[in-house]
Order: C-alpha cells, then sequence, then structure tokens
C-alpha cells in the first residue's frame, strides 16, 4: 500500500513538473509586436480558433486544478459535508459550484462595467474562497 501511494505521488509529481514545464513553454510563444509582447495575439495566425495567451493559460489553469483534486481526492479522501446552502458537496462541487460562478460573475462584470476584467477576477476569486469556506 506503502509503495502505491509512493508511486501514485510521483506520477501526479510528475505531472505537476510537466504542467509548469508547459506553462513556461506557454509565455514563451506569445507573439512580438513592435518589440513588445502582444498578449493578447494569435499564438496560431490563420489557424481555426483564435488561441491567445489569456485563452491557453485559463484553459491550462483548468487542467491544473484537475490534477490537483485529483491527487487531493486520491490522497485525502474527504466525506461530504453539508454547507450553508443546505446541499451536501465535496471539494470537486465545490470546484465546480465556484468555476460556474466565476463566469456568470465575469459576464455580469463585462456586461455592466466592461473592460478591463481585473475587477470582476478580483470578485470571482473572493466568491470561490466563500464557496470553499461555507458551502
Amino acid at each position: 500500500m506503502k509503495a502505491m501511494r509512493k508511486s501514485l505521488n510521483t506520477g501526479f509529481a510528475i505531472a505537476g513538473v510537466l504542467w509548469i514545464g508547459f506553462l513556461f513553454w506557454l509565455s514563451t510563444q506569445v507573439p512580438l509586436r513592435d518589440e513588445a509582447r502582444d498578449w493578447t495575439g494569435s499564438l496560431d495566425p490563420g489557424g481555426w480558433m483564435a488561441w491567445t495567451f489569456p485563452t491557453a493559460l485559463f484553459f491550462t489553469i483548468i487542467a491544473g486544478l484537475l490534477i490537483l483534486f485529483t491527487w487531493l481526492a486520491i490522497r485525502f479522501p474527504e466525506t461530504p459535508r453539508k454547507g450553508i446552502l443546505g446541499i451536501t458537496t465535496t471539494r470537486g462541487d465545490r470546484l465546480f459550484i465556484s468555476l460556474l460562478g466565476s463566469a456568470f460573475i465575469c459576464l455580469i462584470w463585462l456586461g455592466l462595467i466592461g473592460m478591463p476584467l481585473w475587477g470582476g477576477l478580483g470578485c470571482a476569486l473572493i466568491y470561490a474562497a466563500a464557496v470553499f469556506r461555507w458551502v
């Protein structure tokens, strides 16, 4: 059992290192325009989808969260808990609720205030912290 746990931890550690390596590689792919980084420029000009650095970073972070939460579920099993809403949730449920709510917060921010989205991101992070604490 102990050997299996060690190999599992090693596997997830390797996945984490690969994920960080991918983040580093992704940051080197940001196109240059007039000797400056164009953070919203296309990573694949003429491609079928407008992959920009923020879009790729978003999906990379979601993948990292899924890897982290899978490791946490295996390494530290939990029992579901009943929160302030009266529903029984696990870590994964709270992650899903926080991601879904954050998407709506950012859409509302864009509709009411517009760009930049930093304020909406701050509100979404506070919301996610509240979900993990009380839901």
